[in-house]
């Protein structure tokens, strides 16, 4: 059976992270943009991440530009941009497609395992958000919209 450990993906600096790393610890994928209407929520996101690191959780963000062009900027400035304006700690993955053919094999897996309205797989909009358990399974996704701290009593049940 397919779990999310059985990816790796490259992270902003450029190195391959495996996401068996990742074992035992509760994750958060998120497609991310730097120019959204939604952008201010890497607050939100890295205070998540600031609250429950210590508990177990890792929140992974994958910038993502297929959404009405926010985010044409390069890894490097995608990296300088989320650490100056939202103090960004958690990790960061090299821009990816999340839909259609070039989408990365981490997006075809997370959208098979966990569909959106109407059973669609496709990624609506930026900040799309997957929990993913300690065993490696998605648990739910949530809608662009869903601030993360409406997100803080699913991750603690995780965590508890």
């Amino acid at each position: 059976m397919t779990t999310i450990y059985d990816f790796q993906a490259e992270l902003l600096e450029g190195e391959q992270k495996n996401f068996a790393d990742y074992q035992g610890k509760v994750l958060l994928v998120v497609n991310t943009a730097s120019q959204c209407g939604l952008t201010p929520q890497f607050e939100g996101l890295e205070k998540l991440y600031q609250d429950y690191q210590e508990q177990g959780l890792v929140i992974l963000g994958f910038p993502c530009n297929q959404f009405a062009n926010q985010d044409p900027s390069s890894n490097e400035e995608i990296g300088s941009f989320c650490q100056r304006n939202y103090g960004v700690s958690f990790p960061m993955f090299a821009k990816v497609d999340v839909n259609g053919s070039n989408a990365h094999p981490i997006y075809k897996y997370l959208t098979s395992e966990a569909k959106g309205i109407l059973g669609s797989e496709s990624i609506k909009w930026n900040f799309t958000k997957f929990l993913i358990n300690q065993n490696g399974e998605v648990i739910k996704r949530y809608s662009p919209t869903t601030k993360p701290e409406k997100i803080s009593k699913d991750i603690q049940k995780l965590l508890a």
